[in-house]
């Protein structure tokens, strides 16, 4: 089973969320992940609260880690339902995210997203899709 450390690496890979967005991954486990971002300005939209795109990047990544971390398969995000509860007014935003079901090409994940003030912030509910990962050699 891979470390948390392995877990990082391997996610570094996704650069906008843990590069431009500053998502880091607190906890990684089967099925379950939490991960942080810290609220910076770029986030903010017109009204001075984190935009929907930033709060919906941090929860599909806390899903992406949750899925794969632990799993030589790819599981790709396949449809989501996003509702935003309230606006984060704190410094940072924590998403959870939690295996519901996971069967052999699909799964069913729910994602809280919170702010360090503990505001819920949004809900959401990911379907997965998992494949083979490619190996580069199809056509």
């Amino acid at each position: 089973m891979p470390t948390l450390d392995q877990i990082r690496a391997r996610f570094a890979g996704d650069r906008f969320a843990t590069e431009a967005a500053g998502a880091a991954i607190e906890q990684a486990e089967p099925g379950h992940a939490v991960c942080t971002m810290p609220i910076r300005p770029v986030h903010l939209n017109a009204n001075n609260i984190p935009m929907g795109g930033a709060v919906f990047t941090l929860a599909d990544f806390a899903f992406a880690v949750a899925a794969n971390g632990h799993s030589s398969r790819v599981t790709v995000t396949q449809q989501v339902s996003v509702t935003f509860l309230s606006a984060a007014r704190g410094e940072r935003l924590i998403a959870e995210a939690r295996c519901l079901k996971a069967g052999r090409t699909t799964c069913l994940y729910a994602v809280e997203v919170t702010d360090d003030r503990g505001a819920q912030v949004a809900h959401l509910t990911i379907n997965g899709y998992t494949m083979e990962p490619r190996t580069g050699k199809e056509g």
